[in-house]
């Protein structure tokens, strides 16, 4: 499966459970976006979310985030646990406040990536919002 087609899994599977907590989003479209799902809530207020997938236990892609620190931006890590191909697993999932994303960003011979390492040790400790990390996996 392609990187492509495992981002988009990993877009489809966020949207899928907003949809199931009876949340309203709606997928944005195109490649190379910052913003891959808008999110509206309480009927006025609004979120944007940027869904990065990986297909194995891997650190993900973080060339294309911005680090502006939005209070109502969120990234959404999804780990597919080397089981994209068996759809009754459920991938490990990460929320984290944009505000937080930079503290996991490493670089690495020319590329950024979130550190997987780093959100599996520290990805419950409390955010600057004071809530903690959410690391539904399996096994949680």
């Amino acid at each position: 499966m392609s990187g492509y087609n495992t981002n988009l899994a990993a877009e489809f599977y966020v949207l899928s459970m907003l949809h199931r907590l009876g949340a309203d989003a709606a997928l944005t479209l195109g490649n190379k976006k910052a913003v891959d799902i808008f999110l509206a809530r309480d009927g006025r207020k609004a979120a944007t979310i940027d869904v990065k997938g990986v297909a194995k236990k891997y650190d993900w892609p973080a060339d294309n985030i911005r680090l502006e620190g939005r209070y109502t931006h969120f990234l959404i890590l999804v780990s597919f646990e080397g089981e994209i191909d068996n759809p009754a697993k459920v991938p490990s999932v990460w929320i984290v406040p944009s505000q937080d994303i930079a503290r996991y960003i490493r670089q690495y011979k020319g590329r950024k990536v979130v550190s997987r390492a780093d959100m599996t040790s520290r990805g419950k400790s409390t955010g600057t919002t004071g809530d903690s990390y959410l690391n539904k996996s399996p096994t949680s």
